[in-house]
Protein backbone atom coordinates (compact mmCIF):
# COMPACT_ATOMS: atom_id res chain seq x y z
CA UNK A 1 0.00 0.00 0.00
CA UNK A 2 1.28 3.67 -0.99
CA UNK A 3 2.25 6.29 1.77
CA UNK A 4 -0.27 8.93 1.25
CA UNK A 5 3.47 11.16 1.80
CA UNK A 6 5.29 9.08 -1.82
CA UNK A 7 3.75 11.73 -4.90
CA UNK A 8 0.32 10.38 -5.88
CA UNK A 9 -1.70 13.02 -8.20
CA UNK A 10 -5.21 13.92 -6.91
CA UNK A 11 -7.95 12.77 -8.40
CA UNK A 12 -9.34 16.62 -8.73
CA UNK A 13 -7.79 18.44 -11.83
CA UNK A 14 -9.15 22.00 -12.05
CA UNK A 15 -10.37 23.80 -15.61
CA UNK A 16 -6.80 25.81 -15.46
CA UNK A 17 -4.22 23.96 -18.19
CA UNK A 18 -1.45 22.88 -16.33
CA UNK A 19 2.13 24.17 -16.22
CA UNK A 20 1.26 26.20 -19.24
CA UNK A 21 3.10 29.18 -17.23
CA UNK A 22 5.59 27.14 -15.52
CA UNK A 23 7.62 24.05 -14.99
CA UNK A 24 7.09 24.21 -11.59
CA UNK A 25 3.29 25.08 -11.00
CA UNK A 26 0.97 22.93 -12.49
CA UNK A 27 -1.98 25.90 -12.09
CA UNK A 28 -0.33 28.97 -11.99
CA UNK A 29 -3.65 31.15 -11.39
CA UNK A 30 -5.11 28.79 -9.07
CA UNK A 31 -1.91 29.22 -6.71
CA UNK A 32 -1.19 32.73 -6.65
CA UNK A 33 -4.81 33.74 -6.54
CA UNK A 34 -4.16 32.24 -2.66
CA UNK A 35 -2.12 35.44 -1.81
CA UNK A 36 -5.65 37.31 -0.64
CA UNK A 37 -5.23 34.76 2.33
CA UNK A 38 -2.18 35.93 3.20
CA UNK A 39 -3.29 39.77 3.28
CA UNK A 40 -6.44 39.20 4.86
CA UNK A 41 -5.63 36.72 7.33
CA UNK A 42 -3.01 39.19 9.35
CA UNK A 43 -4.86 42.48 8.81
CA UNK A 44 -8.29 40.68 10.42
CA UNK A 45 -5.87 39.55 13.30
CA UNK A 46 -4.96 43.08 13.51
CA UNK A 47 -8.22 44.69 12.81
CA UNK A 48 -9.66 42.44 15.59
CA UNK A 49 -7.19 42.59 18.39
CA UNK A 50 -9.42 44.74 20.60
CA UNK A 51 -12.90 42.44 19.90
CA UNK A 52 -10.46 39.26 20.39
CA UNK A 53 -9.15 40.63 24.22
CA UNK A 54 -12.84 40.90 25.35
CA UNK A 55 -14.37 37.89 23.55
CA UNK A 56 -11.84 35.51 23.09
CA UNK A 57 -7.87 34.72 22.27
CA UNK A 58 -8.98 32.15 19.94
CA UNK A 59 -10.21 34.59 17.17
CA UNK A 60 -6.39 34.48 16.38
CA UNK A 61 -6.55 30.28 15.81
CA UNK A 62 -9.28 31.28 13.19
CA UNK A 63 -7.28 33.98 10.93
CA UNK A 64 -4.12 31.57 11.37
CA UNK A 65 -6.03 28.66 10.32
CA UNK A 66 -7.45 30.92 7.14
CA UNK A 67 -3.74 31.78 6.66
CA UNK A 68 -2.85 27.90 6.47
CA UNK A 69 -5.94 26.81 4.23
CA UNK A 70 -4.07 29.78 1.92
CA UNK A 71 -0.71 27.99 2.54
CA UNK A 72 -2.37 24.40 1.87
CA UNK A 73 -4.17 25.84 -1.19
CA UNK A 74 -1.83 27.43 -2.52
CA UNK A 75 0.45 23.92 -2.16
CA UNK A 76 -2.10 21.58 -3.96
CA UNK A 77 -2.69 23.78 -7.00
CA UNK A 78 1.15 24.14 -7.24
CA UNK A 79 1.87 20.54 -7.22
CA UNK A 80 -2.22 18.74 -8.05
CA UNK A 81 -0.85 15.94 -5.67
CA UNK A 82 -3.23 13.77 -3.24
CA UNK A 83 -1.39 14.83 -0.11
CA UNK A 84 -2.00 18.77 -1.00
CA UNK A 85 -5.54 17.93 -2.01
CA UNK A 86 -6.13 16.26 1.76
CA UNK A 87 -4.18 19.25 3.23
CA UNK A 88 -5.84 21.70 1.74
CA UNK A 89 -9.12 20.20 2.57
CA UNK A 90 -8.44 18.88 6.24
CA UNK A 91 -7.13 22.98 6.87
CA UNK A 92 -11.05 24.09 5.83
CA UNK A 93 -12.32 21.87 8.34
CA UNK A 94 -10.66 22.96 11.16
CA UNK A 95 -11.08 26.07 10.38
CA UNK A 96 -14.75 25.79 10.01
CA UNK A 97 -14.74 23.78 13.71
CA UNK A 98 -12.98 26.68 14.70
CA UNK A 99 -15.62 28.77 14.07
CA UNK A 100 -18.51 26.82 15.51
CA UNK A 101 -16.96 26.71 18.42
CA UNK A 102 -16.13 29.94 19.05
CA UNK A 103 -19.57 32.19 17.65
CA UNK A 104 -22.33 29.13 17.44
CA UNK A 105 -25.01 30.38 19.37
CA UNK A 106 -26.34 28.55 22.51
CA UNK A 107 -29.90 28.34 21.09
CA UNK A 108 -28.29 26.16 18.41
CA UNK A 109 -26.42 23.08 20.40
CA UNK A 110 -27.96 19.83 20.71
CA UNK A 111 -30.32 19.57 23.45
CA UNK A 112 -28.11 16.81 25.04
CA UNK A 113 -25.39 19.51 25.90
CA UNK A 114 -27.60 21.95 27.29
CA UNK A 115 -25.83 25.85 26.66
CA UNK A 116 -22.42 24.34 27.48
CA UNK A 117 -20.00 25.98 25.03
CA UNK A 118 -16.89 23.80 26.38
CA UNK A 119 -19.10 20.42 25.66
CA UNK A 120 -20.14 21.95 22.71
CA UNK A 121 -16.78 22.51 21.71
CA UNK A 122 -15.56 18.46 22.79
CA UNK A 123 -18.25 17.54 20.43
CA UNK A 124 -16.92 19.64 17.55
CA UNK A 125 -13.23 18.51 17.87
CA UNK A 126 -13.89 15.15 18.08
CA UNK A 127 -16.61 15.30 15.11
CA UNK A 128 -13.60 17.43 13.24
CA UNK A 129 -11.07 14.69 14.54
CA UNK A 130 -13.65 11.84 12.90
CA UNK A 131 -14.02 14.06 9.71
CA UNK A 132 -10.26 14.28 9.26
CA UNK A 133 -9.67 10.76 9.08
CA UNK A 134 -13.27 9.84 7.41
CA UNK A 135 -11.57 12.33 4.30
CA UNK A 136 -8.68 9.95 3.59
CA UNK A 137 -11.85 7.42 2.64
CA UNK A 138 -13.52 8.89 -0.36
CA UNK A 139 -11.13 12.61 -0.97
CA UNK A 140 -13.08 12.91 -4.56
CA UNK A 141 -16.20 13.91 -2.58
CA UNK A 142 -14.53 16.18 0.15
CA UNK A 143 -15.06 19.64 -1.23
CA UNK A 144 -18.72 18.87 -1.89
CA UNK A 145 -19.08 17.80 1.58
CA UNK A 146 -17.11 21.15 2.68
CA UNK A 147 -19.66 23.36 1.06
CA UNK A 148 -22.67 21.45 1.95
CA UNK A 149 -21.62 22.90 5.65
CA UNK A 150 -22.32 25.81 3.90
CA UNK A 151 -26.17 24.86 3.96
CA UNK A 152 -26.00 24.72 8.15
CA UNK A 153 -24.18 28.12 8.18
CA UNK A 154 -26.70 29.65 6.20
CA UNK A 155 -29.87 28.24 8.13
CA UNK A 156 -28.57 30.10 11.19
CA UNK A 157 -27.57 33.24 9.11
CA UNK A 158 -31.29 33.47 7.70
CA UNK A 159 -32.66 32.47 11.20
CA UNK A 160 -30.84 35.51 12.94
CA UNK A 161 -31.85 37.23 9.98
CA UNK A 162 -34.98 37.15 10.81
CA UNK A 163 -34.65 38.19 14.91
CA UNK A 164 -32.62 41.13 14.17
CA UNK A 165 -33.88 44.62 13.18
CA UNK A 166 -30.62 45.96 13.46
CA UNK A 167 -30.06 47.17 9.78
CA UNK A 168 -25.73 47.22 10.36
CA UNK A 169 -26.04 43.39 11.25
CA UNK A 170 -28.65 42.88 8.33
CA UNK A 171 -26.73 44.39 5.88
CA UNK A 172 -23.42 42.86 7.02
CA UNK A 173 -25.31 39.54 6.22
CA UNK A 174 -26.59 40.13 2.78
CA UNK A 175 -22.69 40.76 1.73
CA UNK A 176 -21.75 37.90 3.10
CA UNK A 177 -24.26 35.77 1.59
CA UNK A 178 -23.70 37.48 -1.72
CA UNK A 179 -20.20 36.60 -1.55
CA UNK A 180 -20.21 33.29 -0.91
CA UNK A 181 -23.10 33.22 -3.34
CA UNK A 182 -20.95 34.18 -6.21
CA UNK A 183 -18.12 32.45 -5.06
CA UNK A 184 -20.01 29.02 -4.78
CA UNK A 185 -20.99 30.06 -8.44
CA UNK A 186 -17.33 30.48 -9.85
CA UNK A 187 -16.49 27.03 -8.14
CA UNK A 188 -19.77 24.51 -9.62
CA UNK A 189 -19.08 26.38 -13.00
CA UNK A 190 -15.09 25.60 -12.94
CA UNK A 191 -15.90 22.24 -11.67
CA UNK A 192 -18.98 21.05 -13.90
CA UNK A 193 -19.07 23.70 -16.83
CA UNK A 194 -15.22 23.22 -17.71
CA UNK A 195 -15.51 22.04 -21.53
CA UNK A 196 -17.92 25.08 -21.80
CA UNK A 197 -15.27 27.44 -19.94
CA UNK A 198 -12.19 25.51 -22.50
CA UNK A 199 -14.24 26.52 -25.60
CA UNK A 200 -14.10 30.08 -24.96
CA UNK A 201 -10.66 30.26 -23.50
CA UNK A 202 -11.81 31.23 -19.79
CA UNK A 203 -10.36 29.06 -16.80
CA UNK A 204 -10.11 30.96 -14.14
CA UNK A 205 -12.75 30.88 -12.60
CA UNK A 206 -11.48 28.58 -9.57
CA UNK A 207 -9.22 31.50 -8.97
CA UNK A 208 -12.17 33.93 -8.80
CA UNK A 209 -13.54 31.35 -6.06
CA UNK A 210 -10.21 32.08 -4.44
CA UNK A 211 -10.45 35.66 -4.01
CA UNK A 212 -14.24 35.65 -3.93
CA UNK A 213 -13.55 33.29 -0.59
CA UNK A 214 -11.01 35.27 0.64
CA UNK A 215 -12.91 38.44 0.69
CA UNK A 216 -16.17 36.71 2.12
CA UNK A 217 -14.29 35.62 5.09
CA UNK A 218 -13.70 39.26 6.96
CA UNK A 219 -17.44 39.58 6.08
CA UNK A 220 -18.62 36.01 7.38
CA UNK A 221 -16.14 36.64 10.55
CA UNK A 222 -17.96 40.00 11.21
CA UNK A 223 -21.28 38.69 10.74
CA UNK A 224 -20.74 35.97 13.21
CA UNK A 225 -19.26 38.24 15.74
CA UNK A 226 -22.19 40.95 15.59
CA UNK A 227 -24.86 37.56 16.17
CA UNK A 228 -22.57 35.78 18.75
CA UNK A 229 -22.81 39.36 20.44
CA UNK A 230 -26.57 39.03 21.18
CA UNK A 231 -25.56 36.58 23.02
CA UNK A 232 -22.46 36.66 24.56
CA UNK A 233 -22.00 40.19 25.03
CA UNK A 234 -25.26 41.86 26.69
CA UNK A 235 -23.14 44.49 28.29
CA UNK A 236 -20.93 45.70 25.42
CA UNK A 237 -21.91 47.16 21.82
CA UNK A 238 -20.17 45.92 18.72
CA UNK A 239 -20.02 48.92 15.95
CA UNK A 240 -19.04 47.77 12.48
CA UNK A 241 -15.82 49.59 11.09
CA UNK A 242 -14.26 49.25 7.62
CA UNK A 243 -10.51 49.73 6.85
CA UNK A 244 -8.83 51.88 6.01
CA UNK A 245 -11.76 54.33 5.99
CA UNK A 246 -15.14 53.87 6.76
CA UNK A 247 -15.74 56.95 4.44
CA UNK A 248 -14.43 54.55 1.25
CA UNK A 249 -16.97 53.08 -1.00
CA UNK A 250 -15.29 49.46 -0.61
CA UNK A 251 -13.43 48.54 2.73
CA UNK A 252 -12.58 45.09 5.10
CA UNK A 253 -14.99 45.22 7.74
CA UNK A 254 -13.91 44.21 11.53
CA UNK A 255 -16.00 45.42 14.89
CA UNK A 256 -14.91 48.05 17.56
CA UNK A 257 -16.36 47.06 20.86
CA UNK A 258 -17.43 49.83 23.69
CA UNK A 259 -19.07 49.40 27.17
CA UNK A 260 -22.78 50.35 27.19
CA UNK A 261 -23.01 53.11 30.02
CA UNK A 262 -25.97 53.86 32.04
CA UNK A 263 -26.87 57.03 32.63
Amino acid sequence: MPSIFAYQSSEVDWCESNFQHSELVAEFYNTFSNVPFFIFGPLMMFLMHPYAQKRSCYVYVTCILFMVVGLFSMYFHMTLSFLGQLLDEIAILWLLASGYSIWMPRCYFPTCLGESRPQFTCLVIITTVVSTFLSFLRPVVNAYALNSIAVHILYIVFQEYKRTSNKELRHIMEVSVVLWAFALTSWISDRLLCSFWQQINFFYLHSIWHVLISITFPYGMVTMALVDARYEMPGQTLKVRYWPRDTWPVGLPYVEVSDDKNC
